[in-house]
């Protein structure tokens, strides 16, 4: 399995993307304004959209990318896309976007009996089997309804992306029962800005640490969602944190590889 890196910035800039990871060529993890960076036949052979929460960064690009592929996917022969996410999150697609005022409801088109996406719900907990690829929903912290997902890789551990989230104990309890090869986890804040941080249940660099500090062993850890123009400033702070897990910035373009399973 392949992940490609699209988008990992906490809002746009030149040369920021907001959060989206390709699995393979057929499964979106988030759908931010990277996706946009793809060609357009790599964006008709999207068949499964896997979304974090309903906020704009991360959900941008999918009504953007039906309309894009609507007619090639028809063409085709293929099917809906179908977008997997918590009921409230669907619900706020449904009500915020997909409302004919905003977007057009691209669920009921181009007919209500072909459309070009299916909502699919799921629930923290559920393993989601892709093809051969199992996906746990993970729970996560945030202002709003939200999870992650990690998947599992086998014998080459799981790569897990936390989505975004606060502090969030009932995490690292799952976790610590993982062999993780890749974990993704927010640093959206500088500590300048922790009370902004907590505020909206996203972490900086000192709680990172109090969240890190709950995973044993040495993992490799991808920072992303950092804002533009303040990743020097959040990586020196993580870098002052003296951890034992291996960290960098997640970088758009980058890629993780695990074994199929």
């Amino acid at each position: 399995m392949i992940f490609n890196v699209l988008g990992c910035s906490g809002a746009i800039a030149a040369g920021c993307r907001t959060t989206a990871f390709l699995l393979d060529e057929d499964v979106l993890i988030d759908a931010g304004t990277g996706v946009g960076d793809m060609a357009l036949d790599a964006l008709a052979r999207i068949d499964h959209i896997l979304i974090s929460h309903s906020h704009l960064d991360h959900v941008l690009s999918i009504g953007l990318l039906a309309d894009s592929v609507m007619r090639a996917r028809r063409a085709a022969g293929r099917g809906p896309i179908r977008v997997h996410a918590l009921p409230e999150t669907l619900a706020a697609l449904r009500a915020h976007i997909f409302n004919g005022v905003i977007w057009p409801d691209f669920t009921r088109l181009p007919s209500a009996e072909n459309p070009v996406l299916e909502f699919l719900p799921f629930a923290i907990g559920d393993v989601l089997k892709i093809g051969t690829r199992r996906i746990e929903v993970l729970t996560a912290s945030h202002t709003v309804p939200a999870c992650g997902f990690a998947v599992d890789g086998g014998a080459s551990g799981w790569w897990v992306y936390t989505g975004d989230t606060g502090p969030n104990p009932a995490l690292w309890m799952r976790l610590r029962g993982m062999k993780i090869a890749h974990l993704v986890i927010e640093t959206a804040f500088s500590d300048e800005e922790r009370q902004l941080a907590y505020i909206s249940r996203h972490l900086c660099p000192a709680a990172l640490g109090h969240e890190l500090g709950q995973l044993p062993g040495s993992v490799e850890v991808h920072i992303t969602h950092i804002k533009p123009g303040e990743l020097d400033a959040v990586m020196s702070e993580i870098a002052q944190l003296g951890s034992a897990h291996r960290i960098r910035a997640l970088s758009a373009g980058q890629s993780m590889h695990l074994a199929s399973t």
